[in-house]
Order: structure tokens, then C-alpha cells, then sequence
């Protein structure tokens, strides 16, 4: 399906909480239009959005798709996201290209926690809304509770675009507000009349002379109402809330016909950029006459097909020879085909016009986020935001051919999803991935280990400990060793001080008189610094200390710079134990945001975690608490702050600084660090 003019497609993102009907809806929207010719199912794997093996698994979506399809006239691109947070960086993407965000709400269980995250992320972008009700063939469906619920939570604005009649079983059809049938049938839900009157009044505000006519009691016609609603969907005036059933494909005829004839198209719509050549900040129109210009939400990675790269253009076309400049790479590129995907399915398509989302193909530097533009005309738009990830896990190969394929394959699923970070820790050695949460990371291994054949073993990643001293210590030690033949000679006397936190390692040389030659000096340098790096209390690294060599002695046959390393790094250990070592662990500072109920067992959890709350707020009905707490006791937060909040909650946090280890935390990690020694 190509399209051509820019005022023909409706771009729009279907979000909601997991489980709220999402993938269900849209394969009905799908069927309705034509674009399938049957219903797929989420439940028995047929869907043509749940392609994927640990979507068959699991039985819910991972990865944001896109199935476009026509109706009336119109393209509609459509994208279907995930809805459990672990996955919400899909949702971001999808929701920086479309004009509109089509939010579910389940009518059997109501606003759940990523609703309202959602919800948030849509508005907050200034998009179009519109709600959809989904699975009204449920039991036990309390239509007003529901429609209270979502205005109550979501806003005044969410308004009803039409009513079901029946619900459950008994659900026959829905009925419009907008232009309601001069009888209204039996078992309609709701009170029409109030709910319309609502809806008109909404409506008619976007237009001053509308209103005081409206407000006059003189007569509103349709057209003139149906205008204003267009106007009044694109500001957020008015939110339509339309009730559906994906199983008895009831409302979603009337669902398309909205999305077709009252939601924006890309025309009008513009976006703020930044002018290369200029180095300012210009604004980017939605015109197929404007240089091209595009940005990629989306990327997949596959061992076999290559990278499959997915943007929206923002202005101009890009056909011909297909060339365009990646403003992050600074490079020229073309592409050999541009491709029209549905689901997993690809077609050749000759060009793209400004509005529509694409793809290409088999161009391995292109990230997610990059600005794609004319060669003539470098415009760059700000990169999209995605959440920090925040679970760790230090993976370790399973075989020496998996071995040497990790770093790469790690990097490519890395490359499709911005929030999995992969990195080596300067300090433990340990390959470590990092994610929204443990099914995150288990999603992503999996996926390791189907495209790219590695396995791994996992565990959790140590923590970064440090040692160092606190008073200050002289130590001596002399190296002596006859054997037969030429010996072994070498003598040092040291000082060791504490120095301030963040300082690292100072050597200073004090010899005077030659009492050791000064191509010696080096080696005893060498010795300590390989002493630091081993660590002596419990085998992690020496920090922020001072050493000044001061006295020596040295023979002139046996002495050698292997003898006074090796007297040198035994004179620091003596010197180190001698000065009051302490352990130092790294403390983060983290930033917890949840419903105001979970207040006092928030706080009190993290007085159990030895955290120090350092400062407060509220936003909405949220709390928020930034607090400093040593990273070893918030490893494994997540899972905790799950069981607490009921999944409400989300944290951030990062490291701030390293801080002595209490005595009595510190004797288990040096016993633990002392009986590894003995294994080794």
C-alpha cells in the first residue's frame, strides 16, 4: 500500500496497560478494513502482530509493530505497542511519531498502572486522544462505574462518543451521540440525552461564535458540530471515549470511522528541529515541498536479514535514489529499497511522503533516535527520551564459541532496544546487562540465545567495593633470599597517609643520599600500585591513599627491581593493615515515584535499607522521594518495590559517591572476600 498525499493518513498508536486488549482491538480494526482475512488471536498465536516466539510464549506483546491498512479512503498507519512497563520503551517510540494515541481501557478491570503512565506520555506530547473501552462482552460490566472511573482519573474531557446497548452476552451494538438514530433502541447504556448535551457543549467551546449561539438556545447543525470536534480532538479539548467488543466486532466500524474522519492528519501538524548549517532552532512543517526529513523510532536486528530501520518523515519525500544524511553519523547514505511493513511482512514501495512511517533495510549504522534528512538541508530534531534502565545482571558465556560471539551479539539486541545497556565494569571485570526489570532481562537473553545461538549463565553483579585507610602508618620490610648463585636483595621504609575521598593514589619519591638507586624507585612504584589494584583487606581496590618511599637499602650483586617489588608491596600491606583500614561501598542516590498510600512503607523500607531520605514532593496523586542509599541494599529493588506498590512504582537513580561501610557489614564482606582468596 503506497500513499500519496500527506492529507490521507492517520497515524495513530494503540496504548494501554498488558492484557487491556490492545493487539485484540487492532486485529478486529484490521479485519473490519480488510487487511486480514480473518481475525488473528492473541490466545492461540494467530495474531499478526504477536509474531515473535516469546510473544507465542508468554501471550503478550514485546515489541511495538506496525499494521497499517485503509478505510474510507484513507491510510491508517497503526502501531501496536506493548503494555507492561518493562517494554514501555516500544510505547515511546511508536508515541513520538503519530499525531494520535488511541488508550484501552479494559471494562473488566478499568484503569490499571500503565494506563495512567500512558495516558501521561500522550498528553504530555500534546497528541490527539481517544479512548477505547475494550471487551463490553465481558460479565459483570458496571457502565457507569467505568465511565466515572476514567473521568474521575483521566479527566473531565473524556466524553463519549457513543453508547453500547446491552454489555456481555447480551451486547447487540453501539449507538452515536454524534448523530443518534431518531429512536434510540432498547438496552442502551447511559442517559443519551445528558451525555450528548455534554458532548455539544465540549465541543462547540472551540469556537466562540459557535458557543454563544449554542449557549442562546439557537439551532447547532451537524456539520458544524462534527467540524468543531475535529478541532476540538486535535487541542485535547475533547477526549471521545467509544466502547467496543474486538470478539463480536461491535463498535469497530464506528471506532474507524472516527480515526478516518476526525483525528489529525500529518497536514498543520509541525515539529521543532535544529538547523545544522545555522545552528539554530527552526520549525519543521509537515509539507511534501520542505527538504526531506525523517526520524527512526525503530530498529530490529536480525542475524540472517540484517537491520530492518523504521522512521517517520516529517517533511518532503524521499524517492529517486533514495539518498538522504544521518545528522548523528555526519554520513551520506542510500538505501536500496523502501519498504511498506506489515507486521512481519515487507512490500516495496516506491516512495514516501511527508507523514508516513517506513522502513529500510540492511543499513547497519543507523540508530534509534537518528534524524535522516536531504543532503542539501541538514535538520536535526532532539533525540527521543526513553527511561534509565536500572536492573543489572553480569552474564558470563556458557562455551568458548559463545565466547566469541557475545560482545556482538549483545550490542546488536542493544542497537534495537535503547533501554538494554551492555557494558564491561572497569573495576570487577564483569560483562553486565542492565534493563527495566528481570523479565526485561529475560525476554532479552532469550533472545540472545535464539538469533544469535549464545547462551549464558547469570548471576548477580558484584558490587564495586573499595578499600582504603584512615590514620596514617609507617612499615619496613626486607626482601632476602639466598639460594645458591646470585641472591635476592631489597629493603624499603615507607609512609602511608589517607588521602581525600575522590583523590586516587599519590607516590612520592623521599630518597635522598642513594640508599636506593634510582632505577629501583620505579619498581617499588610498581609493587604498590599492583598491591592496590589487588586490594588487601578483602581483595577489592586500594583508593585514595598516599605513599612516600623514604629509606632503603640495597646490595650491590643481589639486589634487582623484582626483589624490591616484592619488598614494596609487602611493606604497604603491613603499613595498610597498621592504619585503620576501612571498606567503602558506592551509595546512589535514587528517586522513587508511587501513589501517596505507600508513603509510610516506602519510607520505612528504605530506613531498613540504611537510606537517607534527602528530599520530597507530590505530583498529582504520585509521591515522590529522593533519598541516598548504598547501592548494595537496592540491587534488587525492583522486585520490592513491585510487592509494595502493586506495580505502581517506578525508580530512578544513579551513583553519587563511595562512603565507608559500617563494621559490622563490612566484617561478612571481608570474611566472604577472605574465603574466596582460599578457593582461588
Amino acid at each position: 500500500m503506497s500513499v500519496t498525499q500527506a492529507k490521507d493518513i492517520r497515524n495513530v498508536a494503540v496504548v494501554g496497560h498488558g492484557a487491556s486488549g490492545k493487539t485484540s482491538l487492532l486485529e478486529a480494526m484490521l479485519f473490519k478494513a480488510g487487511a486480514t482475512a480473518r481475525m488473528g488471536s492473541v490466545d492461540e498465536g494467530t495474531s499478526v502482530a504477536d509474531y515473535e516466539p516469546e510473544e507465542h510464549e508468554k501471550k503478550f506483546t514485546i515489541s511495538a509493530k506496525l499494521l497499517p491498512c485503509q478505510w474510507q479512503g484513507r491510510a491508517i498507519n497503526a502501531v501496536d505497542t506493548p503494555g507492561y512497563p518493562d517494554f514501555i520503551s516500544h510505547a515511546i517510540g511508536a508515541l513520538n511519531v503519530v499525531e494520535t494515541a488511541i488508550l484501552t481501557v479494559s471494562a473488566t478491570a478499568g484503569i490499571q498502572v500503565n494506563t495512567r503512565k500512558l495516558w501521561s506520555l500522550s498528553k504530555d506530547r500534546g497528541l490527539a486522544r481517544l479512548i477505547a473501552v475494550t471487551k463490553m462482552d465481558g460479565e459483570n460490566i458496571e457502565f457507569n462505574r467505568i465511565l466515572e472511573s476514567i473521568k474521575g482519573e483521566l479527566g473531565p474531557e473524556c466524553l463519549p462518543l457513543n453508547l453500547p446497548v446491552g454489555s456481555g452476552h447480551d451486547l447487540k451494538g453501539v449507538v452515536s451521540l454524534l448523530d443518534p438514530p431518531k429512536e434510540i433502541p432498547k438496552g442502551v447504556l447511559g442517559d443519551p440525552k445528558t451525555l450528548r448535551d455534554a458532548l455539544i457543549e465540549a465541543v462547540v467551546e472551540v469556537d466562540d461564535e459557535l458557543m454563544q449561539r449554542y449557549l442562546e438556545g439557537k439551532e447547532v447543525n451537524a456539520q458544524e458540530v462534527q467540524d468543531c470536534l475535529t478541532k476540538a480532538i486535535a487541542q485535547g479539548k475533547v477526549v471521545p471515549v467509544l466502547f467496543v467488543s474486538s470478539k463480536k466486532l461491535v463498535g469497530i466500524e464506528e471506532l474507524l470511522k472516527i480515526v478516518v474522519d476526525f483525528i489529525p492528519n500529518p497536514l498543520g501538524v509541525t515539529r521543532r528541529g535544529v538547523d545544522l548549517e545555522k545552528s539554530e532552532e527552526v520549525t519543521v512543517k509537515w509539507q511534501e515541498e520542505a527538504p526531506f526529513s525523517a526520524q527512526v523510532f525503530k530498529c530490529i536486528t536480525d542475524p540472517f536479514v540484517g537491520k530492518l530501520v523504521f522512521f517517520r518523515v516529517f517533511s518532503g519525500v524521499l524517492d529517486g535514489d533514495l539518498s538522504f544524511y544521518n545528522t548523528h553519523t555526519k554520513k551520506n547514505e542510500k538505501a536500496g529499497h523502501l519498504l511498506k511493513v506489515f507486521g512481519k511482512e515487507q512490500h516495496v514501495i516506491p516512495r514516501a511522503v511527508a507523514g508516513d512511517i517506513v522502513a529500510i533495510a540492511k543499513i547497519e549504522t543507523i540508530s534509534i533516535s537518528d534524524t535522516l534528512c536531504s543532503p542539501k538541508k541538514h535538520i536535526k530534531f532532539q533525540p527521543i527520551t526513553f527511561p534509565t534502565p536500572m536492573v543489572s545482571l553480569a552474564v558470563v558465556p556458557k562455551n568458548q564459541e559463545a565466547e566469541q560471539k557475545i560482545s556482538v551479539s549483545l550490542a546488536k539486541l542493544a542497537e534495537e532496544d535503547p533501554t538494554f545497556k551492555v557494558s564491561r565494569d572497569s573495576q570487577t571485570g564483569e560483562l553486565v546487562v542492565t534493563g527495566i526489570s528481570n523479565l526485561h532481562l529475560d525476554i532479552m537473553l532469550h533472545r540472545l540465545k535464539r538469533r544469535f545461538d549464545v547462551e549464558v549463565n547469570v548471576h548477580e553483579p558484584k558490587i564495586p567495593y573499595k578499600e582504603t585507610v584512615t590514620i596514617k602508618a609507617n612499615a619496613q620490610y626486607k626482601h632476602k633470599k639466598q639460594s645458591g648463585g646470585r641472591g635476592q636483595y631489597g629493603e624499603v621504609y615507607i609512609k602511608l597517609e589517607p588521602l581525600h575521598r575522590g583523590q586516587g593514589f599519590e607516590f612520592a619519591n623521599q630518597i635522598v643520599g642513594g640508599k636506593i638507586p634510582g632505577q629501583y624507585v620505579p619498581a617499588v612504584e610498581k609493587g604498590i600500585r599492583e598491591t592496590l589494584a589487588r586490594g588487601v583487606l578483602a581483595g577489592y581496590p586500594v583508593v585514595d591513599v598516599k605513599v612516600a618511599l623514604y629509606d632503603g637499602s640495597f646490595h650491590a650483586v643481589d639486589s634487582s627491581e623484582a626483589a624490591f617489588k616484592l619488598a614494596a608491596s609487602k611493606a604497604f600491606q603491613k603499613a595498610f593493615m597498621e592504619a585503620k583500614p576501612v571498606l567503602l561501598e558506592p551509595i546512589v542516590n535514587i528517586e522513587i515515584t508511587f501513589p501517596s498510600e505507600f508513603m509510610g512503607e516506602i519510607s520505612g523500607n528504605l530506613t531498613g535499607r540504611r537510606g537517607r531520605i534527602i528530599g520530597m514532593d507530590t505530583i498529582g496523586k504520585m509521591q515522590v522521594i529522593k533519598a541516598s542509599v548504598p547501592m548494595a541494599e537496592v540491587t534488587r529493588y525492583e522486585t520490592e518495590l513491585k510487592s509494595i506498590t502493586g506495580g505502581q512504582g517506578s525508580y530512578s537513580m544513579e551513583l553519587s559517591h563511595y562512603d565507608v561501610v559500617p563494621s559490622h557489614a563490612a566484617q561478612n564482606i571481608v570474611a566472604q572476600g577472605k574465603k574466596k582468596e582460599e578457593e582461588e
